[in-house]
C-alpha cells in the first residue's frame, strides 16, 4: 500500500498491545525471566492456550500506575506515528485488582498515558471497561458497576470479553443494563470462538451498537441480515482471526463479503504484537490480501469514527479532520 491513510481503531486490549521491546525492558526492570514467552524480539506461543499463558505473563510485567501510563502512551504514540487519529482501548478493572494495584490506580495510569499521548501527538483516545466472561456474571456485573460510577470522562464504553464458550449471554445481560443506564456505549465479544448463534444472542439480549469480532455471523444469512437492518458495527480483527485459526487464511476471511452484504465493519488489531500485526498492518492486509479499494478502506475508517464512543462534538471534530485529509490532493 503506497499511501498512508488516516486510521482509527476501536478494538484493542491494552495489555495485548505491549510491544515486545517494552515487555523486555519491564522484565529487566523487575528481574523476570521471559525466555519462555519472548524470543528474538517476538512473543512465542503455538495455540490458544499458550497464547493465554503468554498474554498473562506479559501483563504481569506491568505492576504500577506508572507502568500502565508508559504502556498506554507507548501504544498510542505508535498508532499516531501510523497516522491514527482515534483509538479505544479495552481495559479490565478486575486485572488491576488481581495484580494488587487496584482498579482506581490502574485506570488512573491508563488515563495519564492517554493524556500524555494526546499532548504529544494529538491522538484522541477513550477507555472501554470490560468484564471478563470466564470469571462469571457477578464479576462482570461488578465491572459494569465500576464503570458506571468511575466518573472518569475517558471511560465511555462497556464490553464483555473472555472465554466465549462459558455461560449464556443472558446470564450477563444485567451488566449491560447497568452500563446502558449510565450512558456508556455497549459492545460485546461474540461470533469469534462461537458461531453465528452467539451474535444473535448478543443482538437479542444486549442490544449493543457494536460487536467485537462478530465475523462468524457469516455462517447464518439471517444473522447477517439482522446486522444490516440494525446497523450494528462489527469490530473486525483479521490478523487476530487468522492467528487464532478462526479462519485458515485471509482469502477465506469474510470481511469483504460482510461489507458487500451491507454490514458496517471496521479494522482493528485486537492484541497486535501477539499476532505479529499492527493497526497499520491490518490496513495493508485489507488493501493487499483482501483487495479492498482505497475508498472501501476509508469507508471503514469513517465507520469506526461514526461508531466511536465519544460525545458528538468530538465525533464531529474527528470526522472533519478525516474528511479534510481525504479532500487533500494526492491523499
Amino acid at each position: 500500500m503506497t499511501r498512508n491513510p488516516l486510521k482509527a481503531e476501536i478494538h484493542c486490549h491494552i495489555e495485548g498491545a505491549a510491544p515486545p521491546a517494552l515487555a523486555a525492558a519491564q522484565a529487566s526492570r523487575y528481574g523476570v525471566d521471559t525466555s519462555h514467552i519472548l524470543r528474538d524480539g517476538a512473543y512465542v506461543w503455538s495455540d490458544f492456550s499458550e497464547f493465554l499463558v503468554c498474554y498473562d505473563a506479559v501483563a504481569a510485567l506491568f505492576k504500577t500506575a506508572e507502568d500502565y501510563a508508559l504502556l498506554t502512551e507507548t501504544y498510542l504514540n505508535e498508532l499516531a506515528a501510523a497516522n491514527t487519529i482515534y483509538s479505544e482501548i479495552i481495559v479490565s478493572p478486575d486485572h488491576g485488582d488481581r495484580i494488587g494495584l487496584g482498579a482506581d490506580a490502574y485506570l488512573a495510569g491508563i488515563s495519564d498515558g492517554i493524556r500524555a499521548a494526546r499532548e504529544k501527538t494529538g491522538i484522541e483516545a477513550r477507555i472501554i471497561v470490560t468484564g471478563e466472561r470466564h470469571f462469571g456474571p457477578d464479576r462482570v456485573i461488578s465491572a459494569a458497576e465500576y464503570a458506571a460510577r468511575a466518573g472518569n470522562p475517558l471511560v465511555t464504553g462497556f464490553n464483555m470479553a473472555g472465554e466465549e464458550r462459558m455461560g449464556r449471554v443472558g446470564d450477563y445481560a444485567r451488566a449491560f443494563d447497568i452500563a446502558r443506564d449510565a450512558g456508556l456505549g455497549l459492545t460485546i465479544h461474540a461470533g469469534e470462538v462461537c458461531g453465528a448463534f452467539s451474535v444473535s444472542d448478543a443482538l437479542d439480549l444486549v442490544r449493543p451498537s457494536r460487536i467485537g469480532h462478530g465475523v462468524r455471523a457469516i455462517e447464518d444469512p439471517a444473522v447477517v441480515e439482522r446486522l444490516v437492518e440494525l446497523g450494528t458495527v462489527l469490530e473486525v480483527c483479521p490478523g487476530s482471526n487468522i492467528a487464532l485459526k478462526v479462519f485458515p487464511d485471509f482469502e477465506s476471511h469474510p470481511l469483504k463479503v460482510l461489507r458487500a452484504a451491507g454490514v458496517r465493519v471496521c479494522l482493528n488489531s485486537d492484541d497486535p504484537p501477539f499476532f505479529h500485526t499492527s493497526l497499520e498492518r491490518e490496513y495493508e492486509i485489507a488493501s493487499g490480501e483482501m483487495r479492498l479499494s482505497d475508498d472501501e478502506i476509508d469507508a471503514m475508517t469513517r465507520t469506526a469514527l461514526e461508531a466511536a464512543f465519544v460525545d458528538e462534538e468530538t465525533r464531529a471534530r474527528l470526522l472533519a479532520r478525516f474528511d479534510a485529509a481525504r479532500a487533500r490532493p494526492g491523499y
